[in-house]
């Protein structure tokens, strides 16, 4: 099957009335009278509704209107929801006796449905080993703990979705099947938010508080928050186990993290030193490197900062003059965007063969500041073509310097605290101001010592705190470090030798980067929210250098006592120890996450059973920060890879491309685009969160223009179907609401075709088992070999992991195979007396596998209608669609019949071209005799098998076949169907030429005048070129077909008998 974009199938889906909000829900009573009586009545009155307003706004004239492109400007017509109302108790079966109601609904749909999977246990691998599909292997996956510090968002949603297919695929495959949930305590984010809060509501800071009083209300706000995660999980049908479910803050993580970290230090691999690291002076935190956010500067920008009173300039190069000693009016000018570290300057650099300061090597420069002698020193790490060819060196606010000043032996000096303001190293007139109100005062200064030399716009690159929006800081801190070169080594062979897989292969060039040039792991985090590091300083009273501390890692406080009384040669009980009041890095816990959750360093059941996982999926922004550790912490802890595949998704951007950002005003919660929601909620929910009032404003006005109507109700099923319809391959996803209320509109055609078929059924039928289905009509031998196709792509998107193969495997098959072809082609065969047997055995054949192949993307859909189907006789049947047996290509193979759909592809073609001939010609009731004509004497055989359905599908009357010497009826419609191949179709006495020829000649002449206006265009390159060619070929054949059946009109005038006078 050709792999179609999933957008070719979708029917339009604006263009419709806007609405003054959401309906309200219409309680679907089973008590009284049958679904459909007064709901269809309803249902067609607003239909005929719809017809009026559509036929009154054509004779204004207002159809004819050009479509706005933007979809903010579409506005989607409200379907009316129906509640399931039959009394069910959490964990009870939904009562599925009554009727379907006449419209798919996704309320009625998904309610009662999740609690009893649950209640059951079908999401427990102890239940799965007693299936009797069950193969004895063992599937385990864990999700990516989502952050606590919320709700997810359609990013998180993504993940759910494919995980849940491939757990649910393997579950029904027959696997044991360990899904585990948890969520991650998320250390600045938590802080920062609770902070954020308590300023807001309490006007109390955090060093207010003691930090055992801070805790308890962090973890009063995660006992609040934290079951939003896990009810959005449920909301979007996520078969986890929640029996097992973790928090890395919990216990068990607490005593992994614990071990991990003393193993560590034990093997060499953890030290504590003096370096420099990424510093959040908003946060008063180091920070990873994910956290922060490098933003790109054209040039002159104004940046407004936590704790700075007035915006800041950034994108600057300021120029300064560096004195030379002993020389008078001789200077080194030197370009800085970062004039507030000139303090901490130890040195200036030049590269050695730069020609401009030959003469000044060995010589020395005065500090435009203080006056004190630097060094001029020469590095071949200097780019001389950057600025004026010479660097300030400043080794404790700068990477780079850092480094700098290693080779050349020079003494670092921090002018920059922890809370961003300057020490008392940059003299008194400095100490205690902000960095950047420092920045315009040392400004000042050099303009009043005549050595600032000017300024110039610089495009930069400014590391932005992306929890605290503070611009980041390099500071020399004494911190906990792992040693990731060996590990990294081995992380980066694993991939090289093929032990690890990554999906898709082009992030292998990533890994193999980020491992090559890895450095060490900074895990101190200065916060009271997270994992205390299990460090303590034994406290020396004639010890003051802090070189000569002494740290012991141990388990506890009595292990520390131990070891440190070994160390010192005193007894335990007298030495006084200070744990590290620092925290571990969020990444940490992550990275053991994996094994932890399984019960590690215990050695557990589930750790033995199902360590390693099967595979790993998560979003490729995390294959670097967070599988890349937990390959390195896992293989280094427990010996063997943590799992030996990742699957990696794109990013989720809206449909104007742009990352999701709560400041943007376009992070959706699933449960929005679930459950549908007013644009007044949507404003509201804005208006309870964080944000500052410049980004609430921001946000608001962006989600009034993206969602002027607010948001449809979609369901669940549509939004994962919609999800995972995105291939892997691709850039990032893109992903607009109209595309899942797409999704929705074919949820309601699965829903439509189930009706059809429960009634085709009816009550007494006994469905046969599929291996005894062996059909005779070459109608029903094409259908039955569709959904063994369908069943073998399915099959091999899954084995792949390719869910976009199987979302388009499942859509063309439910629309375009059974509902576009063979419902209607067995129609009037279904009023046939006697009613033949078999058609119904088919119908019944394609709602089972259909409904069992759709279950892991579409599973509350799924089992609403799979319920409801008849059961087959004798074993009796699997209690839910979620475990019953997944159809196999193997055992649908006797139904393949590929020559059979070879000769039905050329019906299907002569359909298209009748149904164009019919459009021709305006036959919108009439039903035309046709006959069809083959050179080929071997063609027409071909065709005798599928008269029948090729006149009902092409809405045609009786078809027959003209012999190959025959010749062509006078008078009718003609078209090739191939070289060999001719149409007619009748039109004598259901055409009228004279009505007819001046329509067709103002199609025609509407036609050619886009022709003429595309071919006046001036040529173009790329794709727009070649869309020009391609509409500039339709119209061509467009108007060749209106001049034909404008010949055949004609020629039907002249042939008609004159009227008598």
């Amino acid at each position: 099957m050709p792999h179609l974009p999933l957008a070719s199938f979708r029917p339009p889906l604006w263009g419709l009335r806007p609405s003054w909000g959401l309906p309200r829900p219409h309680s679907l009573s089973t008590q009284s009278e049958p679904y459909g009586s007064s709901l269809s009545r309803r249902n067609r009155e607003a239909k005929q509704k719809r017809l009026r307003e559509k036929q009154a706004a054509l004779e204004a004239g207002l159809a004819g209107k050009s479509k706005a492109s933007a979809e903010s400007t579409k506005a989607w017509s409200p379907k009316e929801i129906l509640l399931y109302e039959i009394p069910t108790k959490p964990g009870e079966k939904k009562d599925v006796s009554g009727p379907l109601p006449p419209a798919y609904s996704p309320r009625y749909v998904e309610a009662a449905w999740y609690p009893w999977w649950v209640q059951e246990g079908f999401f427990k691998p102890e239940y799965q080993a007693q299936l009797p599909q069950a193969t004895g292997e063992t599937f385990s996956m864990c999700i990516p703990p989502p952050n606590v510090t919320g709700s997810l968002h359609i990013g998180h949603a993504l993940t759910v979705a494919i995980q849940d297919a491939l757990v649910r695929w393997h579950r029904m495959r027959g696997d044991q099947v360990l899904w585990v949930p948890g969520s991650d305590h998320a250390g600045i984010a938590t802080q920062a938010v609770v902070e954020k809060q308590l300023w807001k509501e309490q006007g109390v800071r955090r060093h207010e508080l003691s930090r055992e009083d801070f805790l308890r209300v962090v973890w009063q706000w995660k006992d609040e928050k934290g079951g939003e995660i896990y009810e959005q999980l449920r909301a979007l049908g996520a078969s986890l186990d929640w029996d097992r479910e973790c928090f890395t803050m919990d216990a068990g993580s607490s005593v992994a993290v614990t071990e991990a970290f003393v193993r560590l230090y034990n093997a060499g691999l953890l030290y504590r030193n003096c370096q420099l690291v990424n510093w959040s002076c908003a946060l008063r935190s180091a920070i990873s490197d994910i956290e922060v956010e490098s933003r790109s500067l054209p040039g002159r920008t104004e940046l407004r900062l936590p704790g700075c009173p007035t915006p800041v300039s950034f994108g600057l190069l300021v120029f300064v003059a560096f004195p030379v000693d002993g020389e008078a009016d001789a200077e080194v000018i030197v370009g800085t965007t970062r004039p507030e570290t000139l303090p901490g300057d130890v040195a200036v650099a030049i590269h050695p063969e730069d020609s401009r300061y030959t003469h000044l090597h060995g010589r020395q420069l005065r500090h435009p500041l203080t006056g004190h002698l630097l060094p001029l020193i020469t590095d071949t790490a200097v780019q001389p073509h950057m600025g004026t060819g010479a660097v300030k060196v400043t080794p404790a606010h700068s990477p780079a310097d850092a480094e700098m000043g290693a080779r050349h032996g020079l003494s670092p000096l921090s002018v920059i605290a922890e809370d961003g303001t300057m020490t008392s190293l940059c003299g008194d007139w400095l100490q205690g101001l902000h960095r950047f109100v420092a920045r315009e005062k040392i400004m000042s200064a050099l303009r009043e010592r005549g050595l600032f030399r000017g300024l110039q716009e610089h495009p930069m690159v400014l590391p932005i705190c992306s929890r605290s929006g503070d611009v980041v800081e390099y500071l020399l801190k004494s911190q906990w470090f792992v040693r990731c070169r060996e590990m990294g080594d081995r992380a980066a062979k694993a991939v090289e030798s093929g032990a690890l897989e990554l999906f898709p292969s082009f992030h292998q060039k990533n890994w193999q980067h980020w491992f090559a040039h890895i450095g060490d792991w900074c895990v101190s985090r200065q916060l009271w929210w997270g994992h205390q590091i299990p460090a303590y300083l034994v406290i020396r009273e004639h010890v003051k250098d802090d070189r000569e501390d002494c740290w012991v890692v141990a388990r506890s406080e009595a292990e520390a006592r131990e070891v440190a009384a070994e160390l010192t040669g005193k007894p335990g009980a007298e030495l006084t120890l200070e744990r590290d009041p620092d925290v571990l890095d969020t990444w940490f816990s992550s990275a053991l996450f994996p094994f932890s959750a399984l019960g590690w360093p215990q050695e557990t059941p589930d750790l033995a059973r199902f360590y390693p996982l099967s595979l790993l999926e998560t979003g490729s922004d995390l294959l670097l920060f967070w599988v890349g550790r937990m390959v390195m912490l896992g293989t280094q802890l427990t010996g063997q890879l943590p799992f030996s595949k990742v699957l990696l998704h794109s990013m989720v951007r809206d449909r104007q491309g742009r990352k999701m950002s709560k400041s943007l005003g376009n992070v959706l919660d699933p449960r929005d685009i679930i459950c549908g929601v007013e644009l007044q909620v949507l404003q509201e929910k804005l208006r309870d969160g964080n944000l500052d009032p410049a980004e609430l404003a921001i946000a608001a006005a962006a989600q009034k223009k993206d969602f002027p109507h607010g948001i449809p109700e979609c369901g669940t099923d549509a939004l994962r179907f919609a999800l995972c319809s995105h291939g892997a391959l691709g850039g990032d996803l893109h992903l607009s609401v109209s595309e899942v209320l797409s999704c929705r509109h074919f949820c309601n055609k699965i829903w439509n075709a189930l009706r059809f078929i429960l009634n085709a059924l009816g009550e007494n039928f006994v469905p046969q088992p599929a291996e005894h289905i062996s059909p005779s009509s070459p109608m029903d031998t094409w259908m039955l070999s569709r959904l063994a196709l369908a069943a073998q792509e399915c099959e091999r998107g899954f084995l792949t992991r390719e869910l976009s193969l199987v979302t388009h495997t499942l859509h063309h098959f439910w629309l375009h195979d059974l509902c576009d072809v063979y419902l209607e082609a067995v129609k009037p065969v279904l009023s046939h007396i006697p009613r033949p047997s078999e058609p119904p055995q088919v119908l019944f054949s394609c709602a089972d596998v259909g409904l069992r192949l759709l279950a892991p993307l579409m599973p509350f859909l799924a089992e609403e209608l799979w319920q409801r189907l008849p059961p087959r006789v004798g074993s009796p049947p699997p209690p839910s669609v979620s475990v019953a047996p997944y159809p196999s290509a193997c055992s649908l193979e006797h139904w393949r019949q590929p020559e059979i759909e070879r000769h039905f592809s050329k019906v299907q073609d002569a359909v298209q071209v009748l149904r164009a001939l019919r459009a021709t010609y305006q036959l919108t009731k009439a039903r035309p005799r046709v006959l069809l004509q083959s050179s080929e004497p071997g063609e027409q055989g071909l065709f005798q098998a599928f008269l029948e359905p090729l006149g009902t599908l092409s809405h045609c009357g009786a078809v027959g076949l003209l012999p190959p010497d025959a010749a062509a009826p006078s008078g009718w419609a003609q078209a090739p169907l191939s070289d060999t191949i001719q149409v007619y179709m009748e039109l004598q006495g259901l055409v009228d030429p004279q009505t007819q020829l001046p329509l067709l000649a103002a199609r025609r002449h509407k036609l050619q005048k886009q022709f003429d206006g595309l071919m006046a265009r001036t040529p173009s390159e790329g794709e727009a070129e070649t869309q020009r060619q391609r509409r500039l070929s339709s119209l061509r054949l467009e108007l060749s077909k209106l001049d034909q059946a404008a010949s055949h009109l004609q020629q039907l005038m002249n042939e008609s008998p004159s009227p008598d006078l």
